[in-house]
């Protein structure tokens, strides 16, 4: 099973700047063990920083691929830049801002930020910095052998894009 760490696209400007939402729930698995209680302290759930990095992967990636119609197999090569000024906890949602900062035929650069929308009042702060490359895999020169079929852009990226009213390829 593949893991989508985003819940919906909102903006997607070809070539530019992809903006994606993710609403953190308690109902996540991954919340209960990340802080579970112990030692007298009750549970404090926190969405794991490496899941946002993921999320922000994705909402990157689909600008990347977007930009050359999904035809390359695009895949995260580097974190850059990953520093985070606050937590992301259960009610919150995630907003990812993706920027495209260079694209060519080995791979594409991108800048990110991911701000905390709270529920309550509506107001937004930062959250974390996230830069990162990718590479076009199918112009690596290793020589090494890669399935035909698209695997990074699946069939459930591709539903997300068109759930988000965005044309999705196929």
């Amino acid at each position: 099973m593949r893991w989508i760490w985003i819940d919906r696209i909102v903006e997607l400007d070809r070539g530019r700047r992809c903006v994606a939402l993710k609403n953190v729930s308690l109902a996540e698995d991954v919340l209960h063990d990340h802080f579970s209680a112990r030692d007298g302290r009750g549970p404090w759930p926190v969405f794991p920083q490496t899941l946002i990095i993921e999320g922000m992967a994705q909402t990157a990636g689909i600008l990347v691929g977007h930009a050359r119609d999904f035809k390359e197999k695009v895949i995260l090569a580097k974190i850059g830049l990953a520093r985070f000024t606050a937590l992301a906890r259960p009610g919150f949602t995630l907003r990812y801002t993706a920027v495209l900062e260079r694209i060519d035929e080995s791979g594409a650069a991108t800048g990110g930020e991911v701000e905390l929308i709270d529920p309550g009042t509506g107001a937004v702060k930062p959250l974390a910095k996230i830069d990162l490359l990718y590479s076009h895999i199918d112009q690596n020169r290793a020589g090494l052998q890669f399935p035909e079929h698209n695997f990074v852009f699946t069939g459930q990226l591709m539903e997300m894009l068109r759930q988000s009213g965005l044309p999705a390829p196929g």
